[in-house]
Protein backbone atom coordinates (compact mmCIF):
# COMPACT_ATOMS: atom_id res chain seq x y z
CA UNK A 1 0.00 0.00 0.00
CA UNK A 2 2.85 2.51 1.19
CA UNK A 3 5.03 1.55 -2.29
CA UNK A 4 1.77 2.21 -4.00
CA UNK A 5 0.67 5.56 -2.37
CA UNK A 6 4.25 7.11 -3.15
CA UNK A 7 4.19 5.85 -6.53
CA UNK A 8 0.85 7.70 -7.40
CA UNK A 9 2.45 11.03 -5.91
CA UNK A 10 5.85 10.74 -7.52
CA UNK A 11 4.22 10.52 -10.90
CA UNK A 12 2.10 12.72 -10.14
CA UNK A 13 3.80 15.80 -11.80
CA UNK A 14 3.78 14.75 -15.52
CA UNK A 15 0.22 15.16 -15.02
CA UNK A 16 -0.27 18.09 -13.08
CA UNK A 17 -1.44 21.33 -15.41
CA UNK A 18 0.56 24.10 -15.06
CA UNK A 19 0.26 27.11 -12.20
CA UNK A 20 -3.25 29.07 -12.85
CA UNK A 21 -2.95 32.65 -12.61
CA UNK A 22 -4.57 34.48 -9.55
CA UNK A 23 -6.78 37.19 -11.69
CA UNK A 24 -6.71 39.90 -9.13
CA UNK A 25 -3.31 41.30 -8.08
CA UNK A 26 -1.80 42.96 -5.18
CA UNK A 27 -3.00 39.95 -3.44
CA UNK A 28 -6.53 41.04 -2.75
CA UNK A 29 -7.66 37.71 -3.91
CA UNK A 30 -4.77 35.70 -0.85
CA UNK A 31 -5.59 34.49 2.44
CA UNK A 32 -4.37 37.65 4.85
CA UNK A 33 -1.79 34.81 6.71
CA UNK A 34 -0.33 34.00 2.89
CA UNK A 35 0.10 37.31 2.07
CA UNK A 36 1.67 37.67 5.44
CA UNK A 37 4.39 34.97 4.87
CA UNK A 38 4.73 36.40 1.42
CA UNK A 39 6.06 40.07 2.51
CA UNK A 40 7.71 38.42 5.24
CA UNK A 41 9.95 36.75 3.03
CA UNK A 42 11.56 34.97 5.71
CA UNK A 43 12.11 31.61 4.87
CA UNK A 44 9.82 28.83 6.40
CA UNK A 45 9.95 24.89 7.13
CA UNK A 46 6.81 23.93 8.95
CA UNK A 47 6.06 21.84 5.94
CA UNK A 48 9.76 20.30 5.70
CA UNK A 49 10.24 20.68 1.72
CA UNK A 50 13.82 21.48 -0.61
CA UNK A 51 13.14 23.78 -3.57
CA UNK A 52 15.33 24.27 -6.52
CA UNK A 53 15.08 27.06 -8.50
CA UNK A 54 15.80 26.47 -12.68
CA UNK A 55 17.53 29.37 -14.12
CA UNK A 56 15.36 30.70 -16.99
CA UNK A 57 16.07 29.22 -20.09
CA UNK A 58 15.57 30.50 -23.48
CA UNK A 59 13.09 28.04 -25.84
CA UNK A 60 12.41 27.32 -29.36
CA UNK A 61 9.12 29.71 -28.31
CA UNK A 62 11.43 32.21 -28.12
CA UNK A 63 9.80 32.78 -24.13
CA UNK A 64 12.48 32.19 -21.20
CA UNK A 65 11.20 29.31 -19.34
CA UNK A 66 11.98 29.27 -15.17
CA UNK A 67 10.49 27.53 -12.80
CA UNK A 68 11.27 25.26 -9.76
CA UNK A 69 11.83 21.48 -8.29
CA UNK A 70 10.69 20.43 -4.97
CA UNK A 71 10.79 17.41 -2.95
CA UNK A 72 8.76 16.70 0.07
CA UNK A 73 9.21 13.53 1.97
CA UNK A 74 6.46 11.20 2.07
CA UNK A 75 6.30 10.72 5.75
CA UNK A 76 5.49 14.30 5.81
CA UNK A 77 2.12 13.56 4.16
CA UNK A 78 1.04 10.30 5.71
CA UNK A 79 -2.48 9.70 6.70
CA UNK A 80 -5.58 10.29 4.65
CA UNK A 81 -5.46 12.48 2.02
CA UNK A 82 -4.23 15.51 2.03
CA UNK A 83 -4.17 19.05 -0.23
CA UNK A 84 -1.04 21.01 -1.01
CA UNK A 85 -1.39 24.43 -1.89
CA UNK A 86 1.22 26.05 -4.13
CA UNK A 87 0.94 30.21 -4.05
CA UNK A 88 4.00 32.13 -5.22
CA UNK A 89 4.25 35.83 -7.23
CA UNK A 90 7.15 37.00 -9.63
CA UNK A 91 7.86 40.77 -9.71
CA UNK A 92 9.76 42.62 -12.02
CA UNK A 93 12.50 44.22 -10.05
CA UNK A 94 13.34 46.31 -14.02
CA UNK A 95 9.76 47.20 -14.35
CA UNK A 96 7.56 49.47 -12.63
CA UNK A 97 4.55 46.61 -12.36
CA UNK A 98 2.67 44.44 -10.21
CA UNK A 99 3.99 41.27 -8.64
CA UNK A 100 1.99 38.50 -11.18
CA UNK A 101 0.35 36.27 -8.37
CA UNK A 102 0.28 32.13 -9.44
CA UNK A 103 -1.34 29.22 -7.59
CA UNK A 104 -1.69 25.62 -7.76
CA UNK A 105 -3.50 22.61 -6.22
CA UNK A 106 -2.37 18.75 -5.45
CA UNK A 107 -4.16 16.66 -4.24
CA UNK A 108 -1.90 13.72 -2.50
CA UNK A 109 -3.63 10.19 -2.15
CA UNK A 110 -3.81 8.17 1.52
CA UNK A 111 0.29 7.67 2.84
CA UNK A 112 1.05 4.98 5.46
CA UNK A 113 2.70 6.21 7.94
CA UNK A 114 6.10 3.82 7.17
CA UNK A 115 5.94 5.09 3.42
CA UNK A 116 9.41 5.82 2.17
CA UNK A 117 11.09 8.58 0.09
CA UNK A 118 10.19 11.95 -1.16
CA UNK A 119 7.27 13.15 -3.47
CA UNK A 120 9.59 15.47 -6.25
CA UNK A 121 7.05 18.33 -7.67
CA UNK A 122 7.80 20.79 -10.50
CA UNK A 123 6.36 23.91 -11.34
CA UNK A 124 7.04 26.30 -14.52
CA UNK A 125 6.53 30.13 -15.95
CA UNK A 126 7.79 32.33 -18.52
CA UNK A 127 9.68 35.09 -18.71
CA UNK A 128 11.01 38.54 -20.60
CA UNK A 129 14.22 39.24 -20.25
CA UNK A 130 14.90 41.34 -17.26
CA UNK A 131 15.60 40.77 -13.44
CA UNK A 132 12.90 39.05 -11.09
CA UNK A 133 12.36 38.25 -7.36
CA UNK A 134 10.64 35.13 -6.41
CA UNK A 135 8.13 34.95 -3.39
CA UNK A 136 6.95 31.40 -2.58
CA UNK A 137 4.94 29.57 -0.50
CA UNK A 138 3.53 25.80 -0.19
CA UNK A 139 1.39 24.67 2.75
CA UNK A 140 -0.75 21.63 3.24
CA UNK A 141 -4.56 21.20 4.96
CA UNK A 142 -3.00 21.97 8.56
CA UNK A 143 -2.06 24.82 7.61
CA UNK A 144 1.86 23.92 7.74
CA UNK A 145 4.48 26.16 5.90
CA UNK A 146 6.96 25.42 3.46
CA UNK A 147 8.35 29.31 2.43
CA UNK A 148 10.90 29.90 -0.43
CA UNK A 149 12.59 33.27 -1.95
CA UNK A 150 14.79 33.81 -4.60
CA UNK A 151 15.67 36.12 -7.36
CA UNK A 152 16.67 34.99 -10.84
CA UNK A 153 18.08 37.13 -14.04
CA UNK A 154 16.85 36.13 -17.72
CA UNK A 155 19.23 37.54 -20.28
CA UNK A 156 19.95 37.22 -23.73
CA UNK A 157 23.66 37.04 -25.01
CA UNK A 158 25.22 39.73 -26.67
CA UNK A 159 25.58 37.82 -29.64
CA UNK A 160 21.66 37.13 -29.33
CA UNK A 161 20.40 40.60 -28.75
CA UNK A 162 18.89 41.03 -32.37
CA UNK A 163 16.03 38.08 -31.58
CA UNK A 164 12.54 39.22 -31.39
CA UNK A 165 11.24 37.65 -27.88
CA UNK A 166 7.47 36.89 -27.53
CA UNK A 167 7.19 38.33 -24.16
CA UNK A 168 8.80 41.58 -23.34
CA UNK A 169 11.26 42.97 -20.95
CA UNK A 170 10.12 42.58 -17.61
CA UNK A 171 6.93 40.25 -18.40
CA UNK A 172 5.46 37.52 -16.65
CA UNK A 173 3.38 35.02 -18.35
CA UNK A 174 1.78 31.56 -17.26
CA UNK A 175 3.30 28.40 -19.10
CA UNK A 176 1.30 27.04 -21.66
CA UNK A 177 -0.15 23.98 -20.93
CA UNK A 178 -1.63 23.03 -24.59
CA UNK A 179 0.81 22.94 -27.57
CA UNK A 180 -1.56 23.32 -30.14
CA UNK A 181 -3.21 26.53 -28.75
CA UNK A 182 -4.65 28.60 -31.92
CA UNK A 183 -2.09 31.84 -32.54
CA UNK A 184 -3.01 35.52 -32.15
CA UNK A 185 -4.20 37.23 -35.26
CA UNK A 186 -1.12 38.57 -37.39
CA UNK A 187 -0.16 42.15 -38.66
CA UNK A 188 0.84 41.67 -42.30
CA UNK A 189 2.35 43.95 -44.47
CA UNK A 190 0.24 45.94 -46.36
CA UNK A 191 2.40 45.47 -49.89
CA UNK A 192 2.34 43.40 -52.80
CA UNK A 193 5.25 40.95 -51.61
CA UNK A 194 3.20 38.73 -49.63
CA UNK A 195 4.17 35.70 -49.15
CA UNK A 196 2.39 31.98 -50.00
CA UNK A 197 4.51 29.25 -48.30
CA UNK A 198 4.02 25.51 -48.61
CA UNK A 199 5.43 23.69 -45.30
CA UNK A 200 6.55 19.85 -44.88
CA UNK A 201 6.75 18.58 -41.48
CA UNK A 202 7.63 15.49 -40.35
CA UNK A 203 6.69 14.72 -36.79
CA UNK A 204 9.15 12.30 -35.29
CA UNK A 205 11.46 12.29 -32.01
CA UNK A 206 15.18 13.03 -32.62
CA UNK A 207 15.37 9.43 -31.08
CA UNK A 208 14.07 7.35 -34.48
CA UNK A 209 13.91 4.61 -31.98
CA UNK A 210 12.05 6.28 -29.23
CA UNK A 211 8.24 4.94 -28.81
CA UNK A 212 6.50 8.39 -28.82
CA UNK A 213 6.69 11.54 -30.08
CA UNK A 214 8.94 13.29 -27.02
CA UNK A 215 6.90 17.04 -25.56
CA UNK A 216 10.66 18.64 -26.29
CA UNK A 217 10.23 17.53 -29.93
CA UNK A 218 6.84 18.59 -30.39
CA UNK A 219 7.03 21.75 -28.99
CA UNK A 220 10.18 22.80 -31.16
CA UNK A 221 8.46 21.49 -34.42
CA UNK A 222 5.76 23.09 -33.71
CA UNK A 223 7.53 26.49 -32.79
CA UNK A 224 8.80 26.25 -36.04
CA UNK A 225 5.41 26.71 -37.35
CA UNK A 226 4.47 29.48 -35.15
CA UNK A 227 7.75 31.89 -36.00
CA UNK A 228 6.55 31.38 -39.56
CA UNK A 229 2.86 32.02 -38.62
CA UNK A 230 3.68 35.17 -37.13
CA UNK A 231 6.35 36.55 -39.41
CA UNK A 232 4.28 39.68 -41.07
CA UNK A 233 5.78 38.93 -44.55
CA UNK A 234 3.56 35.43 -45.11
CA UNK A 235 -0.15 35.98 -45.78
CA UNK A 236 -0.97 32.05 -46.74
CA UNK A 237 0.09 28.97 -45.67
CA UNK A 238 -0.19 25.34 -47.28
CA UNK A 239 0.51 22.37 -44.15
CA UNK A 240 1.21 18.98 -44.56
CA UNK A 241 2.05 16.79 -41.66
CA UNK A 242 3.60 13.44 -41.84
CA UNK A 243 5.13 10.88 -40.36
CA UNK A 244 8.13 9.19 -42.06
CA UNK A 245 8.37 6.00 -39.72
CA UNK A 246 4.71 5.83 -40.31
CA UNK A 247 4.30 6.11 -43.83
CA UNK A 248 1.86 8.55 -43.79
CA UNK A 249 0.52 12.30 -44.35
CA UNK A 250 -1.42 12.62 -40.96
CA UNK A 251 -2.99 15.99 -42.00
CA UNK A 252 -3.01 18.44 -44.58
CA UNK A 253 -4.07 22.25 -45.00
CA UNK A 254 -4.71 23.59 -48.09
CA UNK A 255 -3.71 27.92 -48.57
CA UNK A 256 -5.59 29.47 -45.99
CA UNK A 257 -4.18 32.76 -43.89
CA UNK A 258 -3.25 30.75 -40.85
CA UNK A 259 -1.95 27.93 -39.72
CA UNK A 260 -4.83 25.43 -38.09
CA UNK A 261 -3.01 24.11 -34.65
CA UNK A 262 -5.60 22.92 -32.70
CA UNK A 263 -6.57 20.36 -36.05
CA UNK A 264 -2.59 19.47 -36.43
CA UNK A 265 -3.01 18.67 -32.82
CA UNK A 266 -6.03 16.90 -32.75
CA UNK A 267 -4.00 14.97 -36.20
CA UNK A 268 -1.04 13.77 -34.24
CA UNK A 269 -3.22 11.82 -32.02
CA UNK A 270 -3.39 9.41 -34.53
CA UNK A 271 0.08 8.88 -35.11
CA UNK A 272 1.56 5.70 -33.19
CA UNK A 273 5.28 5.30 -33.07
CA UNK A 274 7.06 1.43 -33.29
CA UNK A 275 3.63 0.22 -34.65
CA UNK A 276 4.75 -0.70 -38.78
CA UNK A 277 2.30 -2.73 -41.09
CA UNK A 278 3.53 -5.69 -41.98
CA UNK A 279 3.36 -5.25 -45.82
CA UNK A 280 5.84 -2.38 -45.10
CA UNK A 281 7.61 -4.77 -43.70
CA UNK A 282 7.62 -6.77 -46.08
CA UNK A 283 8.45 -4.13 -48.93
CA UNK A 284 11.97 -3.26 -48.93
CA UNK A 285 12.90 0.54 -49.12
CA UNK A 286 9.29 1.31 -48.61
CA UNK A 287 10.28 4.47 -46.28
CA UNK A 288 12.69 5.37 -48.92
CA UNK A 289 9.64 5.07 -51.86
CA UNK A 290 7.55 6.83 -49.25
CA UNK A 291 9.60 9.57 -49.40
CA UNK A 292 10.28 9.80 -53.28
CA UNK A 293 6.61 9.54 -53.74
CA UNK A 294 5.66 13.12 -50.92
CA UNK A 295 8.21 14.90 -53.05
CA UNK A 296 7.16 14.16 -56.25
CA UNK A 297 3.32 15.33 -55.22
CA UNK A 298 4.13 18.08 -52.91
CA UNK A 299 7.07 19.35 -55.13
CA UNK A 300 5.51 19.33 -58.22
CA UNK A 301 2.52 22.10 -58.91
CA UNK A 302 1.09 22.17 -62.24
CA UNK A 303 -1.30 25.06 -61.77
CA UNK A 304 0.17 28.33 -61.65
CA UNK A 305 -1.94 29.94 -59.36
CA UNK A 306 -1.50 27.24 -56.53
CA UNK A 307 2.48 27.59 -57.06
CA UNK A 308 3.78 28.83 -53.69
CA UNK A 309 6.55 31.38 -53.32
CA UNK A 310 8.33 28.95 -51.70
CA UNK A 311 8.30 25.27 -50.09
CA UNK A 312 10.01 24.34 -46.76
CA UNK A 313 10.62 21.27 -45.17
CA UNK A 314 10.98 20.73 -41.19
CA UNK A 315 11.74 17.67 -39.06
CA UNK A 316 14.60 15.80 -37.76
CA UNK A 317 17.05 14.01 -39.42
CA UNK A 318 15.79 11.26 -41.84
CA UNK A 319 18.81 8.65 -42.06
CA UNK A 320 17.51 5.91 -44.45
CA UNK A 321 18.97 2.73 -45.84
CA UNK A 322 19.49 4.48 -49.53
CA UNK A 323 18.58 8.00 -50.65
CA UNK A 324 15.52 8.82 -53.17
CA UNK A 325 17.01 8.25 -56.62
CA UNK A 326 17.70 10.84 -59.13
CA UNK A 327 15.27 9.35 -61.33
CA UNK A 328 12.64 9.91 -59.13
CA UNK A 329 13.58 13.77 -58.68
CA UNK A 330 14.28 14.67 -62.31
CA UNK A 331 10.68 13.31 -62.41
CA UNK A 332 9.22 16.39 -60.48
CA UNK A 333 10.56 18.59 -62.99
CA UNK A 334 11.75 22.18 -62.67
CA UNK A 335 10.69 24.01 -59.38
CA UNK A 336 9.84 27.43 -59.97
CA UNK A 337 9.99 28.29 -56.44
CA UNK A 338 13.24 27.91 -53.92
CA UNK A 339 13.05 24.81 -51.17
CA UNK A 340 14.16 25.02 -47.45
CA UNK A 341 15.25 22.15 -45.29
CA UNK A 342 14.89 23.12 -41.35
CA UNK A 343 16.82 20.27 -39.73
CA UNK A 344 15.88 20.02 -36.32
CA UNK A 345 18.95 18.55 -35.09
CA UNK A 346 19.92 18.98 -31.23
CA UNK A 347 23.17 17.24 -31.34
CA UNK A 348 24.66 18.24 -34.66
CA UNK A 349 28.06 17.28 -33.31
CA UNK A 350 26.72 13.58 -33.70
CA UNK A 351 24.93 13.31 -36.97
CA UNK A 352 27.28 15.76 -39.05
CA UNK A 353 26.33 14.26 -42.61
CA UNK A 354 23.38 14.83 -44.53
CA UNK A 355 20.16 12.97 -44.68
CA UNK A 356 18.35 11.60 -47.11
CA UNK A 357 15.98 14.78 -47.06
CA UNK A 358 18.90 16.96 -47.30
CA UNK A 359 20.46 14.85 -50.29
CA UNK A 360 16.78 15.84 -52.31
CA UNK A 361 17.22 19.77 -50.88
CA UNK A 362 20.34 19.59 -52.51
CA UNK A 363 19.18 18.04 -55.86
CA UNK A 364 16.67 21.17 -56.13
CA UNK A 365 19.67 23.38 -55.32
CA UNK A 366 17.47 24.09 -51.82
CA UNK A 367 19.00 25.75 -48.73
CA UNK A 368 19.29 23.99 -45.57
CA UNK A 369 19.15 25.12 -42.12
CA UNK A 370 20.47 23.44 -38.68
CA UNK A 371 18.21 24.15 -36.02
CA UNK A 372 19.89 23.33 -32.82
CA UNK A 373 19.22 26.36 -30.35
CA UNK A 374 16.40 28.83 -30.69
CA UNK A 375 18.89 31.65 -32.13
CA UNK A 376 19.05 29.28 -35.04
CA UNK A 377 15.21 28.67 -35.92
CA UNK A 378 15.34 32.65 -35.78
CA UNK A 379 18.15 33.73 -37.92
CA UNK A 380 17.27 30.87 -40.74
CA UNK A 381 13.62 32.15 -40.62
CA UNK A 382 14.42 35.99 -41.39
CA UNK A 383 17.09 34.88 -43.55
CA UNK A 384 14.62 32.99 -45.41
CA UNK A 385 12.13 35.08 -45.79
CA UNK A 386 15.07 37.19 -47.20
CA UNK A 387 15.11 34.91 -49.92
CA UNK A 388 11.61 34.11 -50.55
CA UNK A 389 11.17 38.27 -51.28
CA UNK A 390 13.93 38.10 -53.50
CA UNK A 391 12.88 35.34 -55.63
CA UNK A 392 9.39 36.25 -55.61
CA UNK A 393 10.90 39.85 -57.35
CA UNK A 394 12.66 38.25 -59.86
CA UNK A 395 10.16 36.22 -60.76
CA UNK A 396 7.54 39.24 -61.78
CA UNK A 397 7.11 39.34 -65.34
CA UNK A 398 9.10 42.35 -66.45
CA UNK A 399 5.99 44.01 -68.30
CA UNK A 400 4.71 44.59 -64.73
CA UNK A 401 8.37 46.30 -63.85
CA UNK A 402 7.86 48.25 -66.78
CA UNK A 403 4.68 49.65 -66.14
CA UNK A 404 5.27 50.53 -62.65
CA UNK A 405 8.78 52.13 -63.89
CA UNK A 406 7.07 54.32 -66.73
CA UNK A 407 4.19 54.73 -64.01
CA UNK A 408 7.14 56.38 -61.16
CA UNK A 409 8.48 58.68 -64.05
CA UNK A 410 4.99 59.90 -64.74
CA UNK A 411 4.52 60.84 -61.14
CA UNK A 412 7.70 62.49 -60.93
Amino acid sequence: MAAAAAAALVCLPALLPGQSLLEQQRGRTLVGGDLAVLEARDQRDDLPCQLVPAKPVLGFDLRFHAGFDISVPLKEMAGSENLLTILFRVTSQDQQAEPVYFIQRIRVPAIDADAKGDANLQGFFDLGEGKYKVDWLMKDRTERVCAHFWETEAELPAKDKALALNLQRGAVAATANEEFLDEEPVTRDATDTLLSVKVLVNFAPQNSNAASLQPADTSALVSILRTLQRDPHIARFSVVAFNLQQQKVLYRQEATDRIDFPAIGEALKSLQLGRVQVEQLQKKNSEVEFLGGLIQSEFKVDEPTQRPDALIIAGPKVMLPNNVSSDTLKGVGETEFPIFYMNYNLYPQITPWRDSISYAVRFFKGQEYTISRPRDLWFAVTEMVTRIVKSKAARRPTSDASIRGSHAVSVQ
